[in-house]
């Protein structure tokens, strides 16, 4: 059982109204947050090594809602919104082709918590390209 020592409002200023965000996505923030500075290591899915799916796969579990493993199954699984319905807690996707190539847990203030890429760690960082799209886990 987790045990979340940090709020929610400390981790995040919300862009959007709060009965907008998951509360599922919520709690997933935080967990993510307790993941900062685990190794990326690829197809890790935790607790001490993380991809980017197996973090929001990870954080999202503990806060008690699965979601499928991949990137790409866990944007076709979720609910699809907007830029401006975005909230903390929602899933940040990154197109690469034809597929979503990475994602990450909206943080508030146009950052996400993510495992980036081979030799990073789990960061907070702003998301750095316009061609994202969002989607909520609820």
């Amino acid at each position: 059982m987790l045990v979340f020592s940090v709020t929610a409002a400390a981790l995040f200023t919300p862009t959007a109204p709060a009965q907008a965000a998951s509360l599922y996505g919520i709690k997933a923030v935080a967990v993510a947050a307790s993941k900062k500075g685990a190794p990326y290591v690829y197809g890790a899915t935790g607790p001490g090594e993380f991809d980017c799916s197996g973090l929001t796969l990870y954080a999202f579990r503990a806060a008690g809602r699965v979601l499928p493993r991949t990137a790409e199954a866990q944007y076709e699984s979720t609910d699809h919104i907007s830029r401006t319905e975005r909230a903390p807690g929602d899933l940040v996707f990154f197109p690469t082709g034809g597929t979503m190539g990475h994602v990450g847990i909206y943080a508030g203030q146009n950052k996400i918590w993510h495992a980036p890429r081979p030799g990073t760690r789990v960061r907070l960082e702003r998301i750095w390209t316009g061609t994202v799209r969002y989607s909520r886990a609820n």
